[in-house]
């Protein structure tokens, strides 16, 4: 699983992306189908195509796509309101791009469950 994806091209330069924040190890910018008014995507610089291969040896790039999202929180004063992030892995998980990603959405009122579509009706 070590193919280059979207989000390889994107670290790389060969695609444009609406960057917002970028350090050595981490690159944030605005998702493209957005789902909030505020949606962007915290990548690590390594790919790590899923959770599941998170090891001791990547864990602190993991880590830090948590410190960017709350710096990005306060910078966008989402802090207090609050806000979602959100981190998929595989097909049932709704994961599409194989390169850890965390969501970040914020600017408005988050339900739960987040997807209605798996409710049923009880008749």
């Amino acid at each position: 699983m070590s193919q280059e994806t979207i989000f390889t091209k994107i670290i790389n330069r060969e695609i444009p992306a609406n960057i917002i924040y970028e350090d050595e190890n981490t690159l944030a910018f605005e998702d493209i189908n957005p789902q909030a008014p505020f949606h962007v995507l915290i990548i690590p610089k390594i790919a790590i195509p899923t959770i599941n291969h998170i090891n001791d040896d990547n864990a602190h790039l993991v880590g830090n796509l948590y410190v960017v999202a709350a710096k990005l929180a306060k910078e966008h004063n989402f802090s207090d309101d609050g806000y979602r992030v959100v981190m998929n892995c595989n097909d049932h998980g709704g994961q599409t791009v194989y390169h850890i990603h965390l969501h970040m959405l914020a600017g408005k009122q988050m339900g739960w469950p987040p997807y209605q579509d798996n409710k049923k009706e009880i008749a």
